[in-house]
């Protein structure tokens, strides 16, 4: 990492994985955009073919209403009736959900059925029965025109519930990506602060060397890769378990080894929401029950570290003061909303102003924040699993 080419291409990496996510939310929100549309022309088609069953009850009922003639209001409800049927077609070769299908197929069969009861009134007309003709239209006619509008307007709705299954998996999806992105930029500003210690350390190293000996010592590098190659491997792996946690209990033994890692008496993950909800301790490492049940819940516009990293989505550092133990470190949960969170950390020996430390809390928020925010998304989509249910 001490080639300027390297830092550049690590750096170049950086952005491309950013690039390649926004890439990605723009055309998945895209595709999100054109579903929409088509349900909702969907949805307009099939509030139209509503309608027309509606035009078809009451056309068919002034077969037998007095002062209206038959000559007139048959051939209308022969038209209508073939509009109906046209409209159901279409409205089910558009469909993109299995019952919303089903659905219209049952309104097809009913349609078909509505003309069949047509047809009896129509005889029954002819041979001068009108009472016959008039139990058939306001009995077996009106409720088979009802029928057929229920079975339009379940469709309707299963195209909405298949449109909101779909929206909410896509964001699921883009929650994923974005938390991603997050952690390989994250990991790439780790390896760039560590380059750049190891760059000055080694510039020290040399500088002391010269004024001693004119030849400089030949294992500078050597200790600088073997003071950072543990940190490294510490990230790595804690950035791989993270995406593989499957309960509380895996989610605090990782917050265990991060409060290791970074030195750190003691961690909190801090949760709120994307509108700005009160921030609540959800999980900690190293403070007790009695400690964590005490700590009030933080508004956005408080003025502590914990809201202003919330409340700006940045990095907020406290620095040790004489008469205080310990600084801390608070990192935002950035999600594909917007932040809904924040990591703290009360770091010991001065570590808050450790440029690798303060790297690893940017690390660990952004891998938290995937886990809560694809937590959100499944919570979400159950609810709607127990609805459509």
């Amino acid at each position: 990492m001490r080639s300027r080419t390297v830092r550049f291409t690590v750096s170049l990496i950086g952005w491309v994985a950013l690039g390649l996510a926004a890439f990605f939310l723009i055309r998945t929100q895209q595709h999100i955009s054109s579903l929409t549309t088509g349900v909702r022309a969907f949805d307009l088609q099939a509030r139209e073919t509503t309608d027309a069953l509606a035009d078809l009850r009451a056309a068919q009922q002034a077969y037998v209403a007095a002062g209206q003639g038959v000559a007139f209001w048959m051939p209308k409800v022969s038209t209508t009736t073939g509009v109906v049927r046209s409209k159901i077609v279409a409205l089910r070769q558009s469909a993109e959900s299995g019952p919303a299908r089903a659905a219209l197929m049952e309104a097809e069969a009913a349609i078909a059925e509505f003309e069949a009861v047509d047809t009896r009134a129509r005889d029954y007309l002819k041979s001068g029965e009108l009472l016959m003709a008039a139990d058939v239209i306001f009995t077996e006619g009106g409720e088979t025109a009802a029928k057929t509008a229920r079975h339009v307007e379940r469709a309707r709705l299963a195209e909405h519930e298949a449109l909101d299954a779909r929206a909410a998996a896509i964001h699921s999806q883009q929650a994923l990506a974005l938390s991603g992105a997050g952690a390989i930029a994250g990991l790439l500003l780790l390896l760039l602060a560590l380059a750049r210690n190891q760059i000055a350390a080694d510039n020290s190293e040399r500088q002391r060397e010269r004024a001693i000996a004119p030849v400089p010592a030949p294992t500078a590098t050597m200790l600088g890769v073997s003071r950072t190659a543990p940190i490294l491997k510490t990230a790595a792996d804690l950035c791989t378990d993270f995406g593989r946690v499957r309960d509380v209990s895996d989610l605090k033994d990782l917050l265990a080894r991060a409060a290791a890692a970074m030195d750190a008496s003691g961690l909190v993950v801090w949760l709120g929401s994307t509108t700005g909800a009160d921030l609540q301790p959800i999980v900690s490492h190293g403070y007790s029950p009695q400690v964590i049940a005490r700590m009030p819940a933080v508004p956005k516009s408080g003025d502590n570290a914990a809201a202003a990293a919330y409340r700006t989505g940045t990095l907020q550092i406290v620095l040790s003061r004489p008469g205080r133990l310990s600084g801390a470190l608070v990192a935002p949960l950035l999600a594909l909303e917007g932040c809904i969170g924040a990591l703290s950390a009360e770091t010991r020996h001065g570590g808050e102003g450790s440029e690798s430390v303060q790297a690893l809390a940017v690390i660990f928020a952004a891998q938290l924040a995937g886990i809560f925010a694809a937590a959100a998304a499944d919570s979400g989509e159950r609810k709607a699993a127990v609805v459509q249910g």
